[in-house]
């Protein structure tokens, strides 16, 4: 990865982002309907396009074939699982082995950055990316600063009083990295596989009762409506806007700017992978920087020192110190050093080989705010991080430029 070198911030920043402004955009964002790769979020697509071309910047939607869920292929490899279980329990170990392991093969590959191969016979939709270019195309220096414009359904187990509880039991306060939440997920078809290959069934029982608590959660995820995604992740696409804005009012001559707001990131990443199925091939690794906005309306700002749902990517040293160094530059304290057991747009940047960095929020608890809930509204949303997420974010810019 290339090494980018820090400077100081460009004295042609302009000043604080107006909050005002940003509240009556995200208001209007949280209005449309947007699941991923549905007619919503074309609506929503259209809505930013629109309001890119408001601000004199040009904008195109870019579509592409997308799933749309991530609840169906998980929750099929749980089911295999599950399945493979009472196989194994009722005396068929090698069909319930088989079973077992091809739901924990098939859900470790539906997770970002890999090839999901899980949802391949599943029925496709169409996802919209968003993308504005701006500054000098022929730059030496490109930096790609995304969002995503669809928002998540919701379910009990993003009920906000989980972490609370985790926190009263302890089980935070000493954490850097928030739970592997998908271990359970894909540990239990793999714990059938396991007991049904050595004929343990303490440990086929277990597993089953795994597949099956999870299959039932995934239905009950699918079963939910989306929520408003004021906060996931409305924010940072208000904040595309803001950054269009305040470049077309003082642009960053040396650097060629993308603004990408991707569709379906919340069915994992799929908007984000098709873009680069597109246009990674005419990004060059050694001169393209992706910097990834996620949920900065939380009460506190950080940079994610890394991310995975099973194996954890950590993020790059010289990125990390770019965006660390900036931040000290302009006076925004970062919470420091929290990694997540989960994944957003960055992890296919990363996976790609690009220096990638992801400026995103949380509460006290270390969790996004109103994360996948019902009061993931605007009026919810803390505008002074948001403020200083994109203060940050043109900072780098103009470092880089």
């Amino acid at each position: 990865m290339a090494s980018h070198t820090v400077g100081t911030p460009s004295s042609d920043a302009v000043g604080e982002p107006d909050q005002v402004w940003l509240r009556e955009r995200l208001e209007e964002l949280e209005r449309i309907y947007r699941p991923s790769a549905s007619e919503g979020e074309r609506r929503a697509a259209e809505w930013l396009v629109d309001q890119f071309r408001a601000l004199g910047a040009e904008a195109r939607i870019e579509a592409a074939d997308a799933h749309g869920t991530y609840w169906w292929p998980l929750g099929i490899g749980t089911a295999l699982g599950a399945l493979g279980g009472l196989a194994a329990l009722r005396g068929r170990r090698g069909l319930g082995a088989t079973l077992g392991a091809l739901g924990a093969a098939g859900i470790a590959s539906d997770f970002p950055p890999h090839r999901r191969r899980l949802r391949v016979p599943l029925p496709k939709r169409t996802t919209y990316n968003v993308v504005c270019e701006i500054g000098d195309p022929d730059a030496a220096q490109t930096i790609v600063v995304s969002a995503h414009h669809d928002s998540a359904h919701s379910g009990l187990v993003f009920h906000p009083a989980l972490p609370k509880i985790a926190a009263r039991l302890g089980m935070i306060e000493n954490v850097e990295t928030s739970p592997a939440l998908m271990a359970p997920v894909v540990g239990g078809p793999l714990l059938v596989a396991l007991g049904a290959l050595t004929g343990l069934k303490p440990l086929t029982r277990l597993g089953t009762l795994l597949g099956a608590g999870a299959t039932a959660a995934m239905a009950e995820i699918g079963s939910r409506k989306v929520v408003p995604g004021a906060n996931d992740n409305g924010t940072a696409v208000v904040s595309l806007l803001a950054l269009a804005r305040r470049l077309a009012e003082s642009p960053a001559p040396g650097i060629r700017v993308i603004l990408l707001s991707a569709g379906a990131e919340e069915s994992f990443s799929e908007g984000m992978k098709a873009f680069g199925e597109r246009h990674f091939p005419t990004l060059p690794t050694d001169s393209t920087f992706f910097l990834v906005l996620e949920s900065t309306g939380s009460p506190h700002l950080l940079v994610l020192r890394g991310e995975g749902f099973l194996r954890m990517y950590d993020y790059p040293a010289p990125a990390l110190e770019l965006l660390d160094s900036t931040a000290e530059e302009l006076g925004i304290w970062l919470y420091p050093n929290l990694r997540l057991h989960n994944g957003t747009d960055g992890l296919e940047a990363l996976a790609a080989g690009y220096e990638t960095a992801v400026i995103a929020g949380c509460d006290d608890l270390k969790q996004p705010a109103n994360y996948h809930w019902p009061n993931d509204l605007a009026e919810n949303v803390d505008f002074d991080t948001v403020a200083d997420g994109i203060r940050l974010a043109e900072a780098t810019i103009r470092r880089l430029a």
